[in-house]
């Protein structure tokens, strides 16, 4: 019953926010053209890195789902350099995160977190531009249209529902599961580990760091849910610098994406991308610990509820019974999948590197505009793609690789 407690007064912390972030980040999807954004990323000097930065702070994509929009922008015409800088900021923040981060702890992080994020891409943007410009093992040699843009001949009422649409329906599809896990989690952390299990790290940050790291990098988790994670461990002890190593490093960085990277910007960038989150999160949270006022880091009263038992607002009730709604009906759709009828003509494929429903949708996309394909359904738990009709199984690959993912 406590822990189902802790998970509910979580959600309904986090919802509010995660709704308006939600609002935004439709918004953003259907009124900014990505064209335009390649564009402005053509360039191979330190304007080009610094607008890759910071127009990937704001974007509400994962890991997995920046993977298909960068390698889109990289074959678009954006350098090398902006693509790494896109990578690495993209992930870690985005404006339904931000949201989420002020609500469950505080406004310091919810301030220094995208600061962080944009400090590591301009400093990885950079060092791939210095020593990453002849970089061996770059294929990039299969030609990817820039995503659609936004139709501006749409009423803006249309336009509108699209943005709704994306927010409410494609985004938490997408980042749906990982805010539950995270949730999850953090309640167990918060009922079952003892307050003082991590007070001996407390003494240690750089240790603590490093533990954090090891565990984070190899790991998936979305910057919406992190955040609830980092919370429980500071409520267990563990420093404010730590929980923003866990911020920044388990959304960036996964060894999951890191063979799809190095394909498309080369190894020795792919390398300078992971050390640069590393590094990064670890002077920033060093930086909190040692250089920041404490009191800047003191979770908000709501966030210590979760362990205290205190009730939630109706605010916050209304916001937790909406996105639990929303959540339930993208798990019913993903359950859901349709299933091909096996023919002569079915061929299966096993695709690489997919995390979510965005990348599900790029990978269906994809197939599907191949020359003799009649119909495709991509199965994302089990990574298998199934391919009707007569077509040739080269062009099926090149397909799956334009969209950012890699064949087995």
């Amino acid at each position: 019953m406590e822990i189902l407690r802790s998970l509910l007064f979580m959600l309904g912390e986090m919802s509010p926010y995660i709704l308006l972030g939600f609002l935004i980040a439709g918004l953003l999807h259907e009124f900014v053209s990505q064209r335009m954004m390649t564009r402005h990323l053509s360039g191979n000097g330190a304007g080009a890195v610094v607008k890759a930065a910071m127009i990937g702070v704001p974007l509400p994509l994962c890991s997995c789902g920046v993977l298909p929009t960068a390698v889109a922008m990289r074959r678009g015409g954006a350098s090398r350099a902006a693509s790494t800088s896109f990578l690495i900021s993209t992930p870690q923040t985005g404006v339904d995160s931000i949201a989420a981060t002020w609500s469950l702890l505080g406004p310091a992080f919810a301030v220094v977190r995208p600061i962080a994020a944009l400090a590591t891409a301009l400093f990885g943007g950079m060092a791939v531009g210095r020593w990453g410009a002849q970089d061996e093992g770059v294929t990039g040699d299969a030609v990817c249209a820039v995503p659609d843009e936004p139709d501006n001949r749409k009423r803006f009422g249309a336009r509108v529902v699209d943005a709704l649409r994306y927010g409410f329906v494609d985004l938490v599809g997408s980042i749906g599961g990982w805010l539950v896990a995270g949730l999850v989690i953090a309640a167990v952390i918060t009922v079952y580990v003892p307050d003082d299990f991590f007070a001996a790290l407390g003494d240690r940050p750089v240790f603590a760091m490093m533990a954090v790291l090891v565990v984070a990098v190899p790991m998936y988790v979305c910057a919406t849910g992190s955040i609830p994670i980092a919370m429980s461990l500071m409520l267990k002890g563990l420093s404010p610098g730590t929980a923003l190593v866990l911020l920044m490093a388990g959304p960036a960085a996964n060894f999951a994406s890191y063979t799809l990277i190095a394909r498309e910007v080369g190894h020795r960038s792919a390398m300078i991308y992971v050390a640069s989150i590393v590094l990064g999160s670890m002077a920033f949270g060093l930086a909190i610990d040692y250089l920041l006022p404490g009191e800047w880091w003191v979770l908000p009263g709501g966030a210590h509820g979760a362990c205290h038992g205190e009730e939630m607002s109706w605010v916050s009730m209304a916001s937790a019974a909406v996105l639990a709604v929303l959540l339930l009906v993208a798990l019913v759709k993903r359950m859901n999948h349709k299933h091909l009828k096996i023919t002569d003509m079915t061929k299966t494929y096993v695709i690489k590197g997919m995390n979510c429903p965005h990348c599900q949708a790029a990978v269906t996309k994809s197939i599907a505009g191949v020359k003799g394909v009649s119909e495709v359904t991509v199965n994302l738990s089990s990574g298998v793609a199934t391919v009707n009709g007569e077509h040739d199984e080269k062009e099926v690959v090149n397909a799956v690789r334009a969209a950012g993912f890699d064949v087995d």
